[in-house]
């Protein structure tokens, strides 16, 4: 780590949000350039820096700062520099001289801690002086808290989170109950909050940590898993586990935590289930308004619905099978249902029938269309020549609140669409199906639309299987594959996956292609020539847009994080006509694929439309895009939907590269050309519905790299992490 001590002679910028600073500092009439999250700082101030010297391509020599300390001046004339240069408001360069004067180097002292004697400086009555004496007071509280924050290896990015939702409090709520970040820090998990906590002296049974823990087990299982609820003794295991502290104690705090409802039980028959308050109530809700949609009677449809069929058969020159039919007719019939189906099963011919059937006879029914993420709208959007939206755009995203997300639409401003189509179904957690529910009044006729055999959501629940397994839902699985999808390699070998048969591996001419890799440094070379030289070369495609690596796991000579340095420096490699900008381990550069690793409900976002320039909120997890810029220490990006985010530094910490990307990220998305690199990871993972989904995600062209062993094991391996939820049962009125 280098330091480097001067005076601040020029900001030239500063982001007030998050602090990101770039600075000019001197010291013996030497300037260096310097930039990070240094907030609070002014032109004049002496301080200590902390970081690495990094040569950046275009600004030459600049100290990447990871921490500051501020040098208070001591001299006379070190303090006039100090406070003439607005570091306290209502005081500039004659003030502070007039103050300096008469106090000289005790002037820092009086302002500090009596700041009434400023008003025997000229100019200064008994009010400005309290004024000054706040103002000085309120700009040292939030630095000292900054300073403390940074005692306990708190990045100065999310020190700016914690001061910024503490304010003046934020010492004094740490030192009260660490473990509050935990609940009030967007970022803070209990393993940081733990590690405060202990270096602040509390105990390993203080009540708050033990409550916290249970609340973080629940959480965790949650977020790693996707479970909904954990069963009481599984919970009380966990728990005392992650606290190490006696199960007495646990079942103590336990029983607090229900008396305050933030854990809901509820009696099953194998045991009790115990949720976090907010996935019970969205579980019940979920189930309530599914129940309700279903016993309404859905909006009208066209009569006499076979001859209609034969004649949009007929114009299109198609002949549905018995169970396409099948699925047309129950769409037009009840008010709620799933179609499901593998690729080439003509879930796009269903719903284009569908929706043409629903514009005939005069009925003027309106059509909202709607996916969980930009790609997989885009995509309904090109299948069905209609507008698509995500759900969060449909439903008037507004932001996030204590209360959770906010929509424009629910259940006071229902959608005002008569039928309601939604995709990717396999995608969509409770608490976003909840919100979707919400918005849909009775009467609207709701087509559920997904592949069952796909990865569950990323998110907890499972909601489309839990619809398929209640069978309160009607539903038609398509089985049968098109004729012309018949042809494609990528196709039959995604049903032969997903039957448990091997894939034919060693078709040529085909869609489909698989290359023997026995290590994982011969896959990665084998996956950058592929992206970088052959593909691109043989079939004339752009690897930028055309072709999208996978891997299963993240580390490795063959997982996502190397594989992505490797094409980037590629791909798009360094410049002087490229900014960069480093955040943590990950260098960012204008041209960059990056990816979205979480929601960011409060992120601003503008798209030009042809008519109008439209604003909202949020970018989602798994939002794939490109870096148009990098100024100033913010970074725009394009996202595939055209929506245009500037990130400041507190935000890059959720933003990845993504000239590859794990498996489980690419859901819902399709991409031309998949590559995939077939490294091992954990045997429960490495499962058949994995490799399913990875094949699935190729529209022209997927190549496999690695060996048939792997493949084999990934087919025979049917285990599927069962998800802890409810909403089967509460659908079928057993609970």
């Amino acid at each position: 780590m280098d330091s480097f001590e001067g005076i601040v002679s020029e900001i030239r910028f500063q982001n007030e949000e998050n602090g990101f600073t770039v600075m000019s500092l001197v010291a013996g009439g030497r300037e260096e350039t310097v930039v990070g999250v240094l907030p609070f700082l002014h032109e004049g101030e002496r301080v200590r820096v902390t970081g690495r010297w990094t040569e950046h391509p275009s600004f030459g020599r600049q100290l990447n700062a990871e921490g500051y300390e501020v040098v208070v001046p001591t001299r006379a004339d070190e303090i006039e520099r100090f406070l003439g240069c607005g570091v306290i408001k209502g005081v500039g360069p004659s003030m502070a001289h007039s103050i300096v004067r008469i106090f000289g180097e005790d002037t820092l002292r009086v302002i500090a801690d009596d700041p009434a004697q400023l008003s025997r400086v000229p100019g200064i009555g008994p009010k400005r002086a309290a004024a000054i004496g706040r103002a000085y007071a309120d700009k040292f509280e939030t630095r000292e808290a900054l300073l403390y924050l940074s005692k306990y290896q708190i990045a100065p990015s999310l020190a700016m989170r914690i001061i910024n939702a503490y304010g003046k409090a934020t010492i004094a709520v740490l030192k009260e109950n660490p473990y509050r970040l935990t609940y009030d820090v967007q970022g803070i998990g209990f393993r940081t909050a733990d590690r405060i906590a202990f270096s602040m002296g509390f105990e390993k049974n203080d009540p708050n940590r033990i409550r916290a823990g249970l609340i973080y087990t629940l959480k965790e299982a949650a977020a790693s898993v996707g479970h909904v609820y954990l069963p009481r003794e599984e919970l009380m295991e966990s728990a005392s586990g992650v606290l190490q502290v006696d199960r007495d104690e646990v079942e103590n705090e336990y029983a607090a935590l229900r008396l305050t409802r933030q854990v809901v039980e509820e009696e099953m028959e194998e045991g009790v289930a115990v949720y976090e308050a907010p996935l019970f109530d969205a579980e019940v809700e979920c189930a309530r308004r599914l129940l309700s949609l279903l016993e309404a009677e859905g909006a009208p449809a066209p009569a006499g619905g076979e001859d209609e069929i034969a004649r949009f058969e007929q114009a299109h020159d198609i002949r549905f099978e018995a169970e396409q039919k099948k699925a047309i007719l129950m769409a037009l019939r009840e008010s709620v249902c799933v179609i499901t189906g593998g690729p080439g099963t003509g879930k796009t011919t269903v719903l284009n029938c569908l929706l043409e059937l629903l514009d005939a006879g005069n009925l003027g029914a309106a059509v909202a269309l709607a996916a969980p993420t930009g790609r997989a709208a885009k995509r309904m959007s090109e299948a069905t020549g209609r507008e698509a939206k995500t759900i969060h755009r449909l439903l008037e995203y507004s932001g996030e609140g204590e209360k959770g997300l906010h929509f424009g639409k629910g259940e006071n401003d229902p959608l005002k669409a008569d039928v309601v189509v939604l995709d990717e179904m396999s995608m969509v957690d409770l608490q976003l199906f909840r919100s979707f529910l919400r918005a849909v009044r009775r009467g609207t006729r709701l087509i559920l639309v997904g592949d069952s055999d796909q990865l569950p959501s990323v998110g907890a629940g499972n909601v489309l299987a839990d619809i398929l397994r209640s069978g309160a839902v009607p539903t038609v699985k398509l089985t049968q594959v098109f004729r012309q999808a018949a042809l494609s390699q990528i196709v039959m070998n995604a049903h032969r996956i997903n039957a448990g048969e091997m894939p034919v591996l060693r078709n040529r001419d085909t869609d489909f292609f698989f290359e023997r890799r026995d290590t994982l440094a011969r896959i990665a070379d084998s996956v950058t020539a592929l992206c970088v030289e052959r593909l691109p070369g043989y079939f004339h495609i752009d690897p930028m847009q055309d072709i999208q690596v996978l891997s299963p796991v993240k580390k490795g000579e063959a997982g996502v994080i190397a594989l992505n340095r490797r094409l980037q420096e590629s791909l798009n490699p360094p410049s002087r006509r490229k900014q960069e900008r480093r955040f943590g381990e990950t260098l960012f550069r204008e041209g960059d694929k990056v990816m979205q690793t979480r929601n960011d409900y409060q992120a601003e976002w503008i798209r030009q439309t042809e008519t109008e320039l439209e604003e909202g909120l949020g970018v989602f997890n798994g939002d794939m895009g490109r870096v148009l810029s990098i100024e100033d220490g913010e970074m725009e990006v394009l996202f595939d939907d055209e929506r245009r985010v500037v990130y400041t530094d507190s935000m890059l910490a959720d933003l990845d590269l993504a000239y590859a990307v794990t498996i489980h990220k690419s859901q819902g998305s399709e991409f031309d050309t998949v590559v995939l690199a077939l490294c091992p990871g954990h045997p429960r993972m490495m499962a058949r519905n994995l490799l399913y989904t990875a094949v699935t995600r190729a529209r022209k062209r997927v190549v496999l790299v690695g060996t048939e062993q792997l493949v084999a094991r990934m087919v025979q391996n049917d285990h599927t992490v069962r998800r802890y939820t409810l909403l089967s049962q509460r659908l079928r009125g057993e609970m």
